[in-house]
């Protein structure tokens, strides 16, 4: 698995979370967070790793679902970048409200 995924689920886990079950937020954790591997996570819950496997791509396509509806990762990114180029320039009253202009649009 390839470390910019892994990334990329990690920060929809962190956004939607709450919207998981707990076995589906016990699974992401144990495998994206923990980095158990498939046999581990299934000896802990006495299932099989396909089974383990189906569920963590269900709930990574849900996630991704989510971030399709929600875009609060996508409007995440978009704001670190402004701060980041924000902070590369000088402040000045143009500059400041062109920050909260693109702001107010994402939103």
């Amino acid at each position: 698995m390839g470390l910019e995924k892994t990334t990329r689920m990690n920060y929809l886990f962190d956004f939607y979370q709450e919207l998981l079950t707990p076995k589906q937020r016990s699974y992401m954790m144990l495998y994206y967070l923990d980095d158990h591997s498939l046999g581990e996570i299934a000896e802990e819950y006495d299932i099989t790793r396909q089974a383990v496997y189906d569920n963590i791509r269900r709930t990574e396509a849900m996630l991704e679902e989510y971030e399709r509806k929600l875009q609060l990762f996508e409007k995440f990114q978009k704001r670190q970048q402004l701060v980041s180029s924000f902070e590369k320039e000088p402040f000045t009253e143009e500059r400041i409200q062109q920050f909260l202009g693109e702001l107010k649009e994402w939103d």
